[in-house]
């Protein structure tokens, strides 16, 4: 079954409660949005700018008529069509990127959510009232068209409206709407959360997993599990322990496909663990970075092509892509070619879940299961041991990612170090303060305009001199939950950084990005696959967030040098305090 046909007959077992696990469709198999050689001529033909472009291109007739248009226009010029006629094809068959979707103005938006007026700042306050005014403009709901002839997008229907990233990022993407999501709570709109949480929820139902992205080309690929988390936000703003009863074998299916096909086993003193890794065994290049995959393989003996792309992909399910995080650092220390993804075990995709682990303990606990409560109480402390042996570093102070081929902890700088922290996946009580000292060791601390994302600059746009918003909310929420008033007044400091890099920014260009250069005073980010994209849900979640909790201190304008207190200084003043109290 394919297209149409293979939708509605799910859809039809779905509603006759026959069993969604046994339910899966295979990985894209489209000869147009996923592999075959219209994709191929097309994107090496580099129509446009962003190979993103055509993919999100919906069809104007269908998936046959267009392949045997394309047959016959590739048999005359033999398989090597010209590049005008390519232009022609295209304009004769697909309509314009991005059609499929509709502006929503969701019906739960409302005008002055109680949060803003906690902000002491009326720079800030108003700044956090044009964030607010944004759910509008990244508000989207999918055409009823996509439901009928599913085989003409590759848009992924979507039952419910849902808030996007923004920019060429037109669909739903998994990690970001959580940061999304957080700051849709602040705004005072659960019922939008909770449509966004059904879509994902449909999703794993039909999948086993959460795909990447709303795009069928994203399906072969997950990103970083915070479905469970997202559930239990909704949960505290809403109390609805119904639709948690309705969807929890769902978010339990969803952590079996993590730990079905995504772990693997590490040995460390004689002991044997299983940890989870990023890891999609499907080749080819991604069909939204096509002609850059493929020209990238071109470096390579064609042997180990199919493993360059299968590893890309791996980067991208990390939701780090890319970084030198990834990187082998042998010859070509920089080189994307030597990305491993999949040879890495990360802190914080562990550390995320353990923390869901924690989470489908206590859901179970609230439903009554005592069963399955014990269950994944036992599974988080079998994780946290597992990292404790072989992520967590005693000396540094710190967890690191695992290289398992090496055998060793990877020592590098990366915000994600600090994950646990965030996660509540730690037993040690002084854990915040060693890796605050970490920080100050390697002088994370001197930056002042975010934390960066990694200590080297490779040009990829997960490292030096970018900062990500969801970075630095794993650093700052995980060094604010120390009993320690120094550590929290670090955190604080951390997040006035940020509130500042962004609201600089955005009294200059009125836009907020996904990512910032925080080399020379803080500006919009660069580097990697496309350019820097405006909009942008999660860097406004986090703001939103930030501005909640430290609405009362965080302050707009620069401190000049005599006026800035060193928070150093006033760190340890408050340690002497809380000691000697």
């Amino acid at each position: 079954m394919h297209g149409k046909t293979w939708v509605l007959s799910l859809l039809l077992l779905l509603d006759l409660g026959l069993g969604f696990q046994k339910v899966l469709p295979p990985p894209c198999e489209s000869q147009i949005y996923c592999h075959g050689k219209l994709l191929y001529q097309v994107q090496m033909a580099k129509l446009f700018h962003d190979d993103k472009q055509f993919v999100d291109m919906p069809l104007s007739k269908t998936p046959d008529q267009v392949l045997h248009s394309f047959e016959e226009l590739a048999s005359v010029h033999n398989d090597s069509i010209p590049k005008p006629l390519l232009q022609e094809f295209v304009r004769n068959n697909f309509l314009e990127a991005w059609q499929e979707l509709q502006p929503w103005t969701p019906g739960d938006w409302k005008d002055s959510p109680q949060f803003l007026q906690n902000i002491s700042d009326a720079k800030l306050r108003a700044w956090a009232g044009d964030l607010h005014q944004l759910w509008k403009k990244l508000g989207k709901k999918i055409k009823p068209e996509v439901l009928n002839q599913p085989e003409c997008f590759s848009l992924i229907y979507s039952k419910h409206p849902f808030i996007v990233p923004g920019g060429r990022f037109a669909e739903f993407y998994y990690w970001d709407s959580y940061w999304v999501m957080e700051g849709l709570l602040l705004s005072e709109m659960p019922e939008t959360v909770k449509g966004m949480l059904q879509n994902f929820l449909d999703l794993v139902k039909i999948y086993g997993h959460i795909p990447n992205g709303g795009r069928v080309y994203y399906i072969q690929r997950s990103q970083p599990p915070l479905l469970a988390l997202m559930m239990d936000r909704y949960l505290t703003h809403t109390n609805d322990t119904a639709f948690l009863r309705e969807n929890i074998g769902i978010l339990a299916l969803e952590l079996s496909f993590w730990s079905e096909k995504r772990s693997v086993k590490v040995s460390s003193k004689g002991k044997s663990y299983v940890l989870n890794r990023y890891y999609v065994p499907y080749g080819g290049p991604r069909p939204e970075s096509f002609s850059k995959d493929t020209e990238l393989a071109t470096t390579l003996p064609e042997g180990d092509r199919e493993a360059l792309w299968a590893e890309l992909k791996a980067g991208a399910e990390s939701g780090w892509d890319f970084s030198s995080r990834w990187l082998s650092g042998g010859q070509n220390p920089d080189s994307l070619s030597s990305i491993r993804t999949s040879k890495l075990v990360p802190v914080d995709l562990n550390a995320f879940l353990c923390q869901a682990e924690e989470l489908m303990g206590s859901f179970y606990f609230r439903l009554g299961d005592d069963f399955q409560a014990t269950k994944y109480r036992n599974l988080r402390a079998q994780r946290m041991e597992a990292m404790k042996d072989i992520l967590w570093d005693e000396e540094k102070g710190v967890w690191f990612d695992y290289d398992l081929e090496n055998g060793k902890r990877n020592p590098e700088f990366y915000p994600s170090n600090l994950t646990p922290l965030w996660a509540g996946c730690f037993s040690d009580p002084a854990a915040s303060d060693k890796a605050l000292k970490y920080l100050e060791d390697i002088q994370i601390l001197n930056y002042k305009h975010g934390i960066p994302t990694s200590l080297r600059k490779t040009g990829q746009q997960w490292d030096f001199p970018n900062a990500w918003a969801p970075l630095q909310d794993l650093v700052i929420r995980g060094l604010a939950k120390s009993s320690s008033l120094r550590t929290q007044e670090v955190a604080f400091q951390l997040a006035q950084n940020w509130i500042r890099t962004n609201f600089d920014v955005y009294s200059k260009t009125l836009a907020m990005y996904e990512k910032y250069d925080i080399s020379n005073g803080g500006q919009p980010g660069g580097g990697g696959e496309y350019e820097v994209q405006e909009g942008f849900g999660w860097t406004n979640g986090v703001v939103l967030m930030l501005l909640d909790h430290y609405g009362d201190r965080l302050t707009s304008g620069a401190w000049s040098a005599l006026q800035e207190p060193h928070y150093l200084l006033v760190a340890l003043v408050l340690n002497l305090l809380q000691w000697w109290w």
